[in-house]
């Protein structure tokens, strides 16, 4: 309900993958860790439970214009994700990746960011196929508070 209630920004102002970053507070922002040149953060509206989404500190849309630093921590940031997702949750296995462009689905397309979703056999029910939504057995704090310790390791 927050999400269809909720007051949005209007189109083109501000970038969420960059202000988040900035807020001073980590777990108000969601974000469970930080590279040197990238960062996770659970998804506000996730599509499962432990739903992250992993993107550069930089503002860009280009995929190919990353560096390697960039490439290095976000990889890194992909690791440390599932293994910290396995352990809190057990889940059976992951959607990993992104949309790349506005055509292609991106919500953000301005920002490179990459999707982790938890998946579970039986993940999927009715509400799901007949109210095109997704009902989330845990809320977000909960999730942070269990996941943001296990990047630690």
């Amino acid at each position: 309900m927050e999400y269809i209630q909720g007051a949005r920004e209007p189109a083109g102002e501000g970038c969420l993958f960059c202000d988040k970053p900035n807020l001073g507070d980590d777990r108000a922002a969601l974000i469970l860790a930080r590279a040197g040149k990238a960062f996770a953060m659970l998804n506000a509206y996730p599509y499962n439970p432990g739903h992250l989404m992993i993107a550069p500190f930089r503002h860009t849309a280009e995929l190919e214009g990353l560096g390697e630093g960039e490439l290095r921590d976000i990889d890194s940031l992909f690791q440390r994700s599932v293994r910290a997702l396995k352990e809190s949750t057990g889940p059976d296995g992951f959607n990993i990746g992104m949309n790349l462009g506005r055509v292609a689905g991106a919500g953000i397309a301005d920002h490179l960011h990459w999707h982790v979703v938890p998946r579970w056999n039986g993940d999927t029910n009715f509400m799901t196929v007949a109210g095109e939504t997704r009902v989330l057995p845990e809320l977000l704090e909960d999730t942070w508070a269990k996941l943001e310790p296990l990047f630690e390791r």
